[in-house]
């Protein structure tokens, strides 16, 4: 069991949606996890670019973006998912 496991939810700390939450859709490879989220566009994003928490939900892989929208929702977690984070600068 690894931290960036299928339906964990992140935050984003780098590129135009930082300080956004995302759910991990898949594993591409070891660099590479593809995203999805209410405020974050799917796409794929290097691991480094992520910050996991400890909430998770449960999606399968590669779940489509309704999937898991639906998840958020029956997991109850809409409120934080559109919320953004402080990001501490360097």
């Amino acid at each position: 069991m690894s931290v960036y496991d299928i339906g964990r939810v992140c935050v984003k700390t780098m590129g135009r949606e930082a300080a956004r939450y995302c759910i991990i859709v898949d594993v591409i490879d070891k660099n590479y996890l593809l995203v999805d989220g209410t405020k974050v566009k799917r796409r794929r994003c290097n691991y480094k670019h992520l910050e996991p928490i400890d909430k998770m939900i449960d999606i399968e892989k590669g779940a489509s973006h309704e999937d898991v929208i639906a998840a958020i929702k029956s997991a109850k977690i809409e409120d934080l998912m559109n919320e953004m984070v402080e990001i501490p600068t360097q």
